[in-house]
């Protein structure tokens, strides 16, 4: 799973949640729930759009990888 952080943004007035593994990738939501819930969809289409462009993939290496 990839790690992700969530926030309150004063400028967006909105949750955001942010994927650091994966580059731009983030989603946002007017509840924590609801913007970790959109997170599940957006990194799924960061993924797809990435094969569809040959990109490299990186492996989920999450905060607690080596714990």
């Amino acid at each position: 799973m990839y790690e992700r952080v969530i926030y309150w943004s004063k400028e967006d007035k909105c949750w955001v949640v942010v994927v650091p593994e994966l580059a731009g990738c983030q989603a946002d939501g007017e509840t924590a729930q609801e913007a970790l819930h959109n997170s599940d969809r957006i990194i799924q289409e960061w993924i797809d759009t990435a094969k569809m462009l040959g990109r490299e993939i990186p492996e989920p290496v999450g905060r607690y990888a080596f714990a």
